[in-house]
């Protein structure tokens, strides 16, 4: 059951994650590092702290007795994490939601889950599976097999990319529908940002004792009560705050350069629609990790955790893709890889999600005898 519902907690994330973009595309008349920093403040700076105020009595507490290094080393992955954030708003954009948030979610996914494994290995840590686990036991095997097909369904996807710019170039598809679709500068910038927004996990590990605290406290005051689901939420405030600084900086950059401050109180924009549009982006965005702190302390392995996690953010993307029929007009062929594609992350999530359940039977049997 916990698996059941880790798997659920992390498909509510991945919906959330996969959809945020959506709102943006409502906003009227602004350019896009004035939407992309509202809904970011939203999204960094005002609701997690609201969602740790609501769900973790005293965070300010734990936060205030973490030392400064662990502090700091979160902070500084939410700085790299926040380059991979902010490049990959530029990669949905150059390539679409389907096909940016397939390559950038996919390499973030096999980044982020297999560096902190390989990391264990060397610093080993009760709760957390090293790449020797993974790599000696059957149900370890089938998490890195759903890996690999992770990486298959990416380079399809990515095959099926390749055959619409072509298309499109070729004038073979409907080019005011894909205005924004640049593939050969999409894809240098989402492959910087699914490396670099796999620090965002990398900042949750370097956090734990935060959240291990959180935890300490919750279950001393419900025993028998399972793992704190809403841990991860101190942990977040710090990632955050790195992630709002590099975003900020640079919005601001391209605010002066391109002379966009005038967007936030432009009259002839739609503005209250354009600041709600945008608060819903970034409030959604954050829900992604809301859920996924719970889908993780149900599961208690962040590899599985974290693929569980960005497969179903690609799913979700690329269905609101076809939805959006950012594959209009292109051939039939282009958008049958895709499906197939899509098909192969599909599979993998439902390889993770077996691995893990083998791993929770064999707990089971273990703390029974």
């Amino acid at each position: 059951m916990q698996v059941i519902f880790g798997v659920i907690f992390h498909f509510i994330g991945g919906f959330a994650s996969g959809s945020f973009y959506i709102p943006y595309k409502k906003v009227k008349r602004w350019a896009w590092e004035s939407y992309w920093i509202v809904g970011g403040i939203f999204s960094w700076l005002i609701v997690p702290p609201l969602a740790a105020w609501l769900t973790i009595p005293h965070f300010t507490e734990i936060i205030h007795d973490t030392s400064g290094n662990i502090l700091l080393l979160t902070y500084f992955f939410g700085l790299l994490w926040g380059i991979g954030g902010l490049t990959y708003g530029l990669g949905v954009r150059y390539l679409g939601v389907s096909l940016g948030s397939t390559i950038i979610l996919g390499l973030c996914a096999v980044f982020g889950s297999l560096i902190p494994s390989v990391y264990y290995n060397f610093f080993p840590k009760d709760g957390k599976d090293s790449i020797t686990t993974l790599a000696t036991t059957h149900w370890g095997q089938l998490v890195l097999l759903g890996i690999g097909l992770t990486v298959v369904g990416i380079v399809i996807c990515g095959w099926a990319g390749t055959m619409k710019e072509k298309e499109l170039s070729a004038g073979q598809a409907d080019v005011e529908d894909n205005k924004d679709y640049r593939f050969g500068l999409g894809i240098a910038v989402a492959i910087v940002s699914g490396v670099l927004s796999a620090c965002f996990n990398f900042g949750i590990e370097a956090g734990k004792t935060m959240a291990d605290s959180a935890n300490t406290i919750w279950m001393a005051a419900h025993h028998g009560q399972g793992y704190f689901l809403f841990q991860n939420n101190v942990v977040y405030i710090i990632i955050l705050w790195g992630g709002l600084t590099t975003n900020f900086i640079w919005c601001m950059v391209l605010n002066a350069r391109n002379k966009t401050f005038a967007d936030y109180t432009d009259k002839k924009a739609p503005l209250l629609k354009n600041y709600i549009f945008c608060a819903l982006a970034g409030t959604t965005w954050f829900l992604q990790f809301f859920f996924y702190g719970m889908g993780e302390s149900r599961m208690g392995n962040g590899a599985s955790s974290w693929i569980l996690h960005m497969a179903f953010i690609i799913l979700i993307a690329n269905a609101w893709g076809l939805v959006l029929k950012e594959w209009k007009g292109v051939s039939k062929k282009a958008l049958t890889i895709v499906i197939v594609g899509i098909l192969v992350i599909i599979l993998s999530v439902l390889i993770v999600g077996k691995g893990n359940s083998i791993k929770d039977q064999e707990i089971t049997a273990v703390s029974s005898k």
